[in-house]
């Protein structure tokens, strides 16, 4: 990661901090390493041993102190090893990286070679050793099962490691034998430096020149311990934007460092990552990075491991990661792997192991990077990054561009073939590439300073936007700058005139430099586009940064529903959930605090380049859309890091002699001598570096109280994104707060470290102590847990408190209140979170894993232990779970059996979910639709014989008041309504149960005729259904029908009392329990009521009533229905026929029917409601207009013969067709006439279609198809005109009134921006 450098300029300029020897301690003899996992049936020669710091130059450092047992730990990883004159020595390089507690980064490079081992006690060991371990072998005729494979899983994944090690014939047993007397014993031995700063190239080189000065037949030309010296005290950081050259023992090394405005330093070879993984792989792990995953990385190779990880990271910019970040885990700290964080970790792997025998801990969330053999395992419900295929394709060309074939690496989930190489290196390319020279510099006068004017005012002019700007707009005219071009131009050529030869490594070095940063920049292009406006959705409302820390919980940051709005539909799955990460609400809390203080480097980096974008982009910036824009300065940048390795801005003190004791420091071919410890200690006083120091450490002072302000910004910031454990990287590595006797944590090795702890320290008047990471006593460990089990608990309450919040705010806004929060993208982001939540709490603390997810696998234990008991009790089958009525108004309806079991049997029945995490996240969201999300897996845990059978005395569920308080946090989610399972699985086989619950007066209960039921939703319908006569209960299978929004309900009128009068129907989804009411109370039959046998029905949910679980009862207002009918008098529900509303209540519902269907228009498309409740049901445009046409009737029964609107609207209809007739219509306007025959075709379709929907529901389906079409403002006038109007309103009537009829014309026609689509419920069977 390019991390934050921020110890440059806190600690002296030096380019090495430490130089470290690991090795043997031939004091102490060979001690096993109990922690890395020992298994005794390996040959000694191939067993851990525990390595010991030999010697560190300096002692200490003030501004970094020295971590010796995390130093230990990482430069060897796997302890000692030994082998003989037979097995190969080849040395090995490997990086590592160790987070101190102010989050900033040290590096450390290691060079591991073989010593001759010639201690006689060491060799006499190991011979003792081997002489019992084929004693052993030989008396043994079964190989007996390991003793530390069973009970964890976390031992299971150590033995795996292990398996391939094992002796396996009698020929590999002898080969890892050793006999003093023939062989020869050799030991690894480790040198490392400690800088701050990743420059892995000239560390690399530095350290493998030392070596071949150790191993050469002559001595090197002075001591070693004026090399080191000179790396310790001599040499400085380059400064920014400059290159060094120092002396290495045989070669000069030569480094860059980016400038201020560039992407910072990242040495690590980016086309070794790419060619491990192949360019797609990669893009899909930086895709999982990005959404804050957890990532393992599995290698043999260290050195791969950490490529690989700091490849990803240093892809980031802006952002950076912050959680668990151990590119190389030791195999002391495998327990590591539990946690139920979002990490990455790099796990070596063992020869001959494979994918299927590595156990995790857990597997729902992650994303395994096996390296070697160039696959990737990713996770489900995985959204792509956006433009994925362009950017896969931009890379590419870049590495072809140096000669490298993008195409290395196997798809994800795929396995290489048997026959490929897995552990091979990608081959150099057989491309010609350009060699590019870099001048070597004699020392001079100016140290290798650039001299000249020209270069000067070059700079100034590159340095200057304003300039920048003019050029550009010169450039874009034609007319070019002939000042600058020339000095550009002498400068160019300055730099290039006499190219000396350079070495195939030097050459190597800057075309990974140059590549490197082309590959970051085509990344860093990327979220420049796609972030380019993120400042106008920050939001600063704090006026100072006191106030902003205070009240940081309770602020938004960041207005993530405008900003999604705002983005290319293809972008959302990706964004919508990027933002919900601690990477990005970091990103934003920096910029916030950049108002009071510094920005933070990769900040002022991103915001420059957008300002920059801005500046040459003259004209307005275009509409967002979701088109590929390359990258257009990778030319530019490849050359900036050219210039730097052509030119040398500094050469440093060349090695000299030290003031040493004759005699000591004698060379001898093949050993690293004990150095000087006197001399290396302290660094020259008259250095001109030395001066420096003091200026460094006032800084540092300046960086201290900085970072005292972001320890509470930090905690702060993790309380309101409810990420305790998440911020703080690894819960394991935090400090005991506990009471005496004190505990020693081990030590922190994870970035975005406990600042919060800083904060909590000084408010308890305590002195924090260095944490240890070599502490892994049961004791630590324990606390280690109990910070995960604080931490989770404290995630769900914050998860669940921020769905709570955002769902409510949505229903504020359907109740007429401020302005939506969320979108239905978010809350399935929110929703998918919360899995992963619940899948790594089922995952803490597992004693055996059984499949990738721990929550399903618990359940199916569960399943089985009570299929076991329902066996047992047999001869008494009570159920244990209390079967109750979903509501009161529902007496025909029969109640749903409440069970964690059915909803289990529901999932397992659907066939279109392959994977048991599949299962869980299903069962998970239809629990949680349901209302029983809490109430279910209180169920599940009330098991406690089984919890205890699967988990460990530390697991997060057998934490009694914690597992309490969880279970409330979830129970807080049932005050809302989900449609999270209806509305994602929208392709499986649903039963509905349908109920028809007639009025039961005289013998009019059921009837002779053939009923039948279409029941239609937002998804689709089922068809029309024959009810069996006499039946008023059925049940049928359909595919998702989603919201339900109309019921057709009808009949032949056949028999002889085919009249038939229906109080309501009920349909119920037999899985999720919601239950539908379709209020009907009017009659189905010829010559009653309307005259129809066929009505549609629009549902409404019913709410469950007199539950007993508190908060299951509490249901919110449904989105079905219109949001106005809670605040205002509906006109519709107070009108039984004898109810007669006012004109001002009429006018007012006309208003509002409108209004709501305008405001259902402005919602998100994925988040209407239903617009057929809108347009028919209660106070619907429909009911509206029919009490305003009934306004005013002059009798509404005429010889006791009910008179309907539609009889009104046919004599209108029959007098304009008899005018037209007469001609009286031609002498009208044309426009007028072709709006009368419009009307005339509309209802004449209406009344010849086969359907038998009566007079209400002609004129229903008239005011519909007016609405769709945009005629209905035009066809009122034409009604209120028509002289029958006379006959059959009094003068009183609205109808009458001109000035409100032409109000409601104006209030109708904002109705014409809207596309109004109809169901075909209502539709059905119009010939227009």
């Amino acid at each position: 990661m390019s991390g934050s450098f921020s110890v440059s300029g806190s600690a002296p300029c030096r380019f090495a901090h430490y130089f470290v020897v690991c090795g043997i301690d031939t004091e102490t003899g060979l001690e096993p390493d109990e922690l890395a996992g020992e298994n005794f049936e390996q040959s000694p020669l191939k067993r851990t041993f525990k390595s010991k710091v030999l010697a560190r130059y300096p002692e200490n450092l003030e501004w970094n102190p020295f971590d010796q047992d995390a130093v230990n730990m990482l430069c060897m990883p796997k302890g000692l090893s030994f082998r003989t004159q037979a097995d190969q020595r080849t040395p090995q390089f490997h990086s590592f990286i160790i987070t101190r507690e102010d989050g900033s980064r040290t590096y450390g490079f290691v060079h591991t070679f073989y010593e001759e081992v010639t201690s006689p006690q060491i060799c006499s060991a190991m011979q003792t050793l081997t002489q019992m371990h084929n004693a052993e072998s030989t008396s043994a005729n079964t190989p007996s099962s390991s003793s530390s494979s069973s009970s964890s899983s976390m031992d299971s994944l150590a033995s795996s490691l292990d398996e391939a090690d094992s002796p396996t014939s009698s020929s590999s047993r002898r080969a890892g034998s050793y006999d003093s007397s023939r062989d020869t014993l050799y030991v690894s031995k480790a040198l490392c430096l400690i800088t701050p700063m990743p420059f892995m190239h000239a560390c690399r080189r530095f350290l493998s020149q030392m070596h071949r000065a150790v191993t050469a037949a002559t001595a090197p030309p002075l001591p070693l311990e004026s090399y080191v010296h000179n790396i310790l005290y001599e040499v400085p950081l380059p400064a920014p934007g400059r290159s060094l050259k120092f002396h290495g023992v045989y070669e000069p090394i030569v480094c860059q460092r980016p400038g201020l405005g560039e992407l910072q330093l990242a040495d690590f070879p980016l086309a070794e990552a790419f060619s491990l993984l192949g360019v797609e792989n990669l893009v899909q792990v930086f895709t999982c990075t990005l959404l804050e995953m957890q990532i393992l990385l599995y290698s043999h190779d260290y050195q791969r491991l950490m490529t690989v990880a700091e490849g990803i990271t240093t892809l980031l910019f802006p952002f950076q990661w912050q959680h668990v970040y151990v590119p190389i885990l030791p195999a002391s700290l495998l327990h590591f792997l539990d946690a139920p964080v979002p990490y990455l970790m790099g796990l070596q792997s063992k020869e001959g192991t494979d994918r299927s025998t590595l156990e995790l801990p857990q597997e729902a969330n992650l994303c395994f990077v096996d390296i070697d053999n160039h696959y990737i395992e990713l996770p489900e419900d995985f959204p792509n990054f956006p433009n994925k295929t362009e950017l896969i394709q931009e890379l590419s060309e870049v590495l072809l561009s140096y000669g490298i074939s993008a195409n290395t690496g196997a798809p994800p989930r795929t396995r290489t073939c048997p026959g490929s190489a897995p552990g091979s290196t990608p081959s150099t390319p057989g491309r010609e590439r350009k060699t590019v020279a870099l001048r070597q510099m004699e020392d001079d006068g100016r140290n290798g300073n650039l001299a000249g004017e020209e270069l000067a005012v070059l700079e100034l002019l590159q340095g200057n936007a304003t300039l920048e700007r003019l050029q550009a707009l010169t450039k874009r005219t034609g007319v070019t700058v002939a000042r600058v071009d020339a000095l550009r131009a002498g400068v160019k050529a300055q730099l290039t005139e006499g190219q000396g030869g350079r070495t195939a490594a030097e050459d190597e070095e800057l075309r990974n430099a140059k590549l490197n940063v082309q590959l970051r920049e085509v990344c860093a292009s990327r979220f420049t586009t796609m972030f380019a406006d993120y400042e106008a959705f920050v939001i600063q409302s704090a006026p100072d940064l006191e106030s902003w820390l205070t009240n940081r919980e309770q602020m938004h940051n960041f207005d993530k529903a405008s900003f999604l709005s705002d983005q290319p539909e293809p972008y959302l799955p990706f964004l919508s959930h990027f933002i919900e990460t601690q990477m990005f609400a970091t990103f934003i809390d920096n910029k916030i605090m950049s108002q009071w203080e510094d920005k933070e480097p990769l900040l002022r980096v991103f915001d420059a380049r957008i300002d920059k974008a801005r500046l040459f982009n003259v004209r307005a910036p275009s509409l967002r859309s979701s088109s590929y824009q390359r990258c257009t300065i990778l030319k530019e940048s490849a050359q900036t890091v050219e210039q730097r390795l052509m030119k040398i801005d500094h050469t440093a003190i060349h090695p000299h002699l030290l003031d040493m004791k004759i005699g000591q420091g004698k060379y001898e071919q093949g050993f690293f001598p004990k150095l000087q410890a006197d001399v290396l200690n302290t660094g020259p006083t008259n250095n001109k570096w030395s001066h420096r120091t003091a200026t460094a450490q006032r800084r540092k002072e300046r960086h201290r109280h900085q970072t005292e302000h972001l320890g509470l910004e930090n905690d702060l910031k993790e309380q309101v994104e409810g990420c305790l454990v998440l911020q703080n990287s690894m819960a394991f590595w935090e400090w005991d707060k506990a009471s005496p006797p004190p505990i020693k944590p081990p030590k922190k090795s994870a970035s975005a470290s406990c600042l919060k702890f800083m904060q909590e320290a000084r408010s308890l008047g305590k002195n924090l102590r260095q944490p240890k990471l070599s502490d892994l006593s049961p004791a630590v460990i324990a606390q280690t847990n109990w910070k995960f089990v604080e931490g989770l608990l404290k995630e769900c309450r914050m998860k669940t408190k921020r769905m709570l919040v955002e769902k409510m705010g949505r229903e504020a806004v359907e109740l007429g209140h401020g302005e939506a929060t969320i979108t239905g993208l978010e809350e399935n982001t929110l929703i998918a979170s919360l899995c992963d939540l619940l899948e790594r709490i089922w995952s803490h603390g597992l004693q055996v894993k059984q499949g990738k997810s721990a929550l399903w696998s618990h359940m199916l234990h569960y399943h089985a232990r009570e299929e076991k008991l329902e066996q047992q009790q047999a001869e008494s089958p009570v159920s244990h779970v209390p079967e109750r009525r979903k509501s009161d108004c529902s007496m025909a309806m029969p109640s749903l059996r409440v069970s964690l079991i059915q909803d289990m049997r529901h999932i397992q029945s659907m066939s279109e979910i392959k994977t048991d995490v599949g299962r869980a996240r299903a069962w998970i969201r239809l629990s949680l639709e349901k209302k029983l999300l809490s109430q279910h897996l209180k169920q599940l845990l009330c098991r406690q014989a089984l919890t205890k059978k699967l988990y460990k005395r530390y697991a997060f569920l057998r934490c009694e008041e914690e597992k309490e308080q969880f279970l409330f946090h979830l129970l807080s989610l049932n005050t809302v309504d989900y449609f999270c399972f209806t509305s994602v699985f929208t392709t499986i086989m649903i039963p509905y149960r349908v109920v028809i619950i007639p009025i039961k007066k005289l013998s009019n209960a059921m009837t002779t005729s053939n009923p039948w039921v279409c029941v239609s939703g937002q998804l689709g319908d089922s068809g029309i259904m024959q009810i069996p006569k006499n039946v008023l209960e059925m049940t049928f299978d359909c595919q998702n029908l989603g919201k339900m929004t109309t019921v057709q309900l009808g009949h032949d009128n056949a028999g002889l009392l085919a009249k038939w009068l229906v109080d309501c129907v009920m349909v119920r989804n037999e899985i999720t329990g919601h239950t539908y009411k379709f209020p009907c109370g009017r009659w189905l039959g010829k010559g009653v009521d309307d005259g129809s046998l066929e009505r549609v029905l629009i549902g409404e949910p019913v709410l469950p009533s007199g539950e007993e679980d508190s908060g299951r009862g509490c249901y919110t207002p449904p989105l079905q229905r219109s949001p106005s009918q809670i605040r205002r008098i509906s006109v519709t529900s107070l009108s039984g026929r004898g109810y007669k509303p006012t004109s001002a209540q009429i006018q007012e519902a006309i208003g509002e029917a409108v209004n709501n269907i305008i405001k259902h228009f402005h919602k998100p498309e994925k988040e209407r409601g239903s617009l057929t409740v809108l347009l028919c049901g209660e106070s619907s445009l429909v009911s509206a207009l029919e009490q305003f046409f009934r306004h005013g009737f002059k009798s509404a029964r005429l010889f006791q013969k009910t008179v309907f609107v539609w009889d009104f609207v046919e004599k209108a209809i029959a007098y304009m067709e008899s005018a037209d007739q007469m001609g009286d219509l031609q002498e009208t306007a044309e426009p007028l006439g072709r709006t009368c025959q419009s009307l005339c075709h509309y209802v004449n379709a209406i009344n010849s279609t086969r359907r038998n929907i009566g007079k209400d529901g002609k004129f229903q389906l008239l005011v519909c198809l007016g609405a769709r079409d945009r005629l209905l403002p035009q066809w009122v006038p034409l009604l209120v005109e028509c002289p029958v109007i006379q006959r059959m309103y009094e003068d009183s009537a609205l109808l009458r009134d001109r000035a409100t009829v032409s109000s409601h014309i104006d209030v109708l026609e904002t109705l014409h921006d809207f596309p109004i689509t109809l169901e075909a419920s209502i539709v059905k069977g119009i010939a227009l």
